[in-house]
């Protein structure tokens, strides 16, 4: 029995806190020493019993194996897996508290964390630590997050925890999706309460074949890069994709082959689920409404909202504000009849209650809020070249939701530099387009603050910004950034982003590939009574609102051209949607597309002809190898004075080409003039090959002298080892002195680093040579003329 209790306490406190606990039982039960040690031992042996084995189960997913493992690392976990592919290995861990936190909301924190050793790289920053969060980091855990949420017990809100650890990273395979599936297994294996499992699958699409956890190299060349998790008997939680103007057919078909093998995941970690043999937890409470109050609640409330609802004269705020109005009233009654009742029953109460009615008038009733049928948009406005500064510009208007977008053009070298592990992973060093998504508190008539950029703000961004991507030529000579504030939200402000940022690229003249537009489709189901997996009836809703978005089941948002698909996300909110109802959620999409398309082009149909006169300017200069030296100075002296007295920025694209970018046309001329001063026709073009000059000292140095054949010339230095045949360590030893003038022979420049090579070592021969001034081009005989074949320094 003292055993007993003793192995009781040591798993309640794990083994930091072995040592005092060990001791407080000690004293208290009076064992000796030796007994308390093997107690001990034993209870550790017992709590790892169930954790001791290794087990692992592998899938093969195309040419290739998925291995998942579980009980060997990170036991203390609720559970934990390590997933592989090829050399790639994420392990993932999954903790939720026992007791409940007072929220609305799953309290679920999932966190990826890209590792430089596992990509065999140390960190670049002066810590040399993995400092902060990276854009990445953020996006895949919102796409584990996206996952595996959906699964988790209505009304579950325990703090969990799921934490991604890259273990090694192989450059070939890449490890997001090895981490969804990780999620996955971690929490089919612990005790967490979870309806899944889900399995992940990336699909691509090489050379017209679809291709399942495409490597590196075969991404490079893929036009689409498609992530689905799916759950049990096919049904899709979540879809993150990026395209290259995909058509929708095969698009449609990749969905339907990566549902496909992500069932054989799924199938895999049950079997480890059940031999790892964790039976689920109970939780204290699922905070759900209670069906009395629900009740009571209807009684009093529903005539009420439904007559809200069914008034299309209200806009988002006046709706939202006769249904909190409602629900004030509705549980102050609440609390007078339930007084015992914790606050909390009473709003989740009136939630169910608002919810349902919303939804039964769609499922029922088709009809919506604002007065629209099921498959109509808002009403669309589009304006461009709003203020003149700007490189580009636009406002898109839809319905109540507003987005501002502007085009920025900057040098090359203003390119985004990507970190060392997402270099090794993706093979992107650098991009030269990005979009950046603001949604600043007034948009929805909040205070808030402002700086910073949130996971929602940052996901939304990246969304718009593959929607457009795929339409920018890769051989654009700018840098470009297009910025999409949100003045306006009433639903799907990341797809207005899209059209905004189209219609702003077009009035830049960026010359895009062809208009892209994006919208939202929503979802309203009704569970089968029998069997809540399957969903017995269902309306999709075509430009969804934010309050169909909050009661509805899903955010199917979908972008692209009039052509195909750039980019979608499918955020589900049940355990799952059947393969049916998202293709005809894309079918819905496209023609809803089509239609955005077709009032964008009223306003601006195509990019502009010519960008505007104030924007930036881009030309290549030819700067011969002779000149480099001048054009460039000493220590690059000159590009940096260029750059700080006319904003102009210089890169070197060859060995006699350079890159010059201006801000402003009037730059680039000032940059001109700068560039024809330094690198003039002067005397030197003159100098000939072989020839022997003379020179004039104009310092002594260490290392030689610095001479000048022609007086406007920079003095270059002639090296100790070129002023005599003899060895010398400073140049007085040859009595050379400022102001003397000496023969030396012209060899032309350096090819590589395009120095001046001269030579005084050469005339000290006895070979005769030939020599010239500038001022008289007439020979000098002063030998037998072989000068030719003097050797070259």
């Amino acid at each position: 029995m003292a055993a007993h209790r003793l192995c009781g306490t040591m798993r309640a406190f794990h083994s930091q806190k072995m040592e005092r606990v060990a001791l407080g039982v000690r004293q208290f039960l009076g064992f000796g020493s030796e007994v308390v040690r093997g107690s001990m031992r034993r209870c550790h042996e017992s709590a790892w019993s169930r954790h001791g084995k290794v087990r692992r189960v592998g899938v093969e997913l195309g040419e290739r194996k998925l291995e998942i493992s579980t009980g060997k690392l990170a036991r203390f976990a609720d559970g934990s897996s390590v997933v592989q592919l090829g050399e790639t290995s994420v392990m993932v861990t999954a903790v939720s508290k026992s007791k409940p936190t007072a929220s609305q909301f799953m309290p679920l924190v999932v966190d990826y964390r890209q590792k430089s050793a596992a990509a065999g790289r140390i960190p670049t920053n002066y810590l040399r630590r993995e400092l902060g969060t990276t854009d990445v980091e953020i996006l895949t855990s919102r796409l584990i997050d996206r996952s595996i949420r959906p699964l988790f017990p209505a009304g579950y809100f325990y703090d969990t925890q799921v934490l991604c650890n890259l273990l090694a990273v192989d450059g070939v395979n890449n490890p997001d999706v090895l981490a969804i599936n990780g999620a996955s297994a971690a929490l089919a294996v612990s005790d967490i309460p979870w309806n899944g499992p889900v399995g992940a699958v990336r699909m691509g699409i090489v050379d017209g074949e679809f291709v399942v956890n495409p490597t590196r190299r075969e991404m490079a060349s893929s036009t689409l890069n498609l992530v689905v998790a799916s759950a049990p008997l096919s049904q899709i939680v979540m879809m993150e994709a990026a395209a290259e103007n995909v058509l929708q057919q095969d698009f449609c078909h990749a969905v339907k082959v990566g549902v496909k093998h992500a069932q054989q995941v799924i199938l895999a970690i049950q079997q480890l689920a059940r031999e790892h043999g964790v039976e689920k937890r109970t939780p204290a409470k699922l905070f759900t409404a209670v069906p009395e109050m629900a009740e009571t609640t209807r009684q009093l409330a529903a005539e009420k909202i439904y007559a809200v609802f069914t008034d299309y004269s209200h806009d988002k705020v006046s709706r939202d504000e006769a249904i909190n109005k409602i629900r004030l009233d509705t549980e102050e009654q609440l609390k007078e009849k339930y007084p015992k009742a914790e606050p909390y029953d009473g709003i989740e109460a009136f939630n169910a209650v608002s919810k349902e009615i919303f939804r039964n008038l769609v499922l029922n009733e088709y009809k919506r809020c604002d007065g629209r049928d099921l498959t109509s948009l808002r009403d669309i406005s589009c304006e461009v070249d709003l203020f003149e500064p700007l490189h580009g510009s636009a406002l898109f208007q839809r319905g109540q939701t507003q987005v501002f977008c502007t085009v920025t053009f900057d040098s090359i070298e203003s390119s985004i530099k990507t970190d060392l592990v997402t270099s090794a992973l993706s093979g992107v060093k650098e991009k030269n387009f990005m979009l950046h998504y603001e949604f600043p508190p007034y948009a929805t008539n909040e205070i808030g603050k402002l700086g910073g950029t949130n996971r929602r703000e940052l996901g939304h961004g990246a969304l718009a910004e593959k929607g457009l991507k795929p339409v920018i030529p890769k051989d654009f000579p700018f840098t470009v950034r297009v910025t999409s504030e949100v003045l306006e939200s009433n639903g799907s402000s990341s797809m207005a982003s899209v059209c905004g940022g189209s219609l702003a690229l077009m009035d830049a003249g960026v010359p895009i590939s062809a208009p892209v537009a994006g919208v939202a489709i929503g979802l309203v189901s009704k569970a089968n009574p029998e069997k809540q997996s399957e969903i017995q009836d269902y309306r999709l809703l075509t430009d969804i609102l934010g309050i169909e978005d909050y009661n509805g089941d899903m955010d199917f948002k979908m972008a692209g051209t009039s052509k195909g698909i750039t980019a979608l996300q499918a955020d589900v909110k049940i355990p799952g949607i059947p393969l049916k109802i998202v293709m005809e959620a894309i079918q819905q999409a496209t023609v809803a597309k089509k239609e955005i398309l077709g009032i964008m082009n009223k306003t601006i149909a195509k990019p502009r002809a010519k960008r505007k006169e104030n924007g930036p300017v881009v030309e290549t200069v030819r700067v011969p190898i002779s000149r480099r030296a001048r054009f460039v100075g000493p220590g690059g002296y000159n590009l940096r004075k260029l750059q700080v007295e006319t904003g102009v920025t210089i890169s070197q694209v060859d060995e006699e080409t350079f890159s010059v970018f201006a801000p402003t046309p009037g730059a680039m001329s000032e940059a001109q003039e700068f560039i024809r001063e330094i690198c003039k026709d002067d005397q030197e073009q003159q100098l000939e090959f072989g020839a022997v000059y003379t020179a004039t000292i104009t310092e002594i140095r260490d290392a030689g002298v610095m001479v000048k054949l022609y007086p406007n010339m920079s003095a270059v230095l002639l090296h100790n080892s070129q002023l005599d045949h003899k060895r010398i360590k400073h140049p007085s030893a040859l009595g050379l002195e400022v102001g003397q003038q000496i023969q030396v022979k012209y060899f032309g420049r350096d090819p590589t680093d395009g120095r001046m090579r001269l030579s005084r070592k050469v005339l000290q021969s006895p070979a005769a040579t030939v020599v010239r001034t500038l001022s008289d081009k007439h020979s000098i005989a002063m030998g037998t003329g072989s000068n030719q074949a003097a050797d070259t320094p």
